[in-house]
């Protein structure tokens, strides 16, 4: 069974669009573009159809991941056609819950942090947008930790 996983942040620009890629990326090494599709969104309208921002795409691009994704808004609709919806705070997760067409959709509302090992520090994904360049590297480290651990739990769905 094809696995659909959805990754939310504020904008569109920064931390999902980089999960997006980094999943995506690990999805397409491991043969599985068959049995996983993923994309990303933002909560907020503003940035829709634009690239990331060109400081997380400079970031990216130097660890091997090339971010083209056009920055869209999450709406209704995604709880029917995703598995996973996985935000990167708790401000994302109340705004994409008020969402969904009803209660039941929430099982499909996930954190990114529950995923991410070695930040225990860390109780969701930083927003790098207003930090120095420190803060797009943390986010790389932290949403690779998550999306190898991400894609352990989808390739158990798929296998079951």
């Amino acid at each position: 069974m094809k696995q659909r996983v959805l990754f939310v942040c504020l904008g569109n620009i920064c931390r999902s669009p980089a999960a997006n890629g980094i999943l995506e990326q690990m999805v397409e090494q491991q043969g599985l573009q068959e049995k996983i599709e993923v994309d990303s969104a933002g909560t907020y309208s503003g940035h829709r159809g634009e690239l990331p921002d060109p400081r997380m795409r400079r970031a990216a691009l130097e660890r091997g991941y090339n971010l083209t994704h056009r920055a869209r808004t999450v709406c209704e609709d995604d709880f029917y056609q995703f598995d996973m919806i996985i935000v990167m705070d708790d401000s994302n997760y109340e705004r994409v819950s008020r969402l969904a067409p009803e209660r039941k959709y929430l099982d499909k509302l996930h954190r990114m942090v529950e995923f991410v090992e070695g930040y225990d520090d860390y109780s969701y994904i930083p927003d790098p947008y207003y930090e120095g360049t420190q803060g797009f590297y943390l986010v790389l480290n932290m949403l690779e930790s998550g999306c190898k651990n991400l894609l352990e739990t989808l390739k158990t769905k798929i296998d079951s």
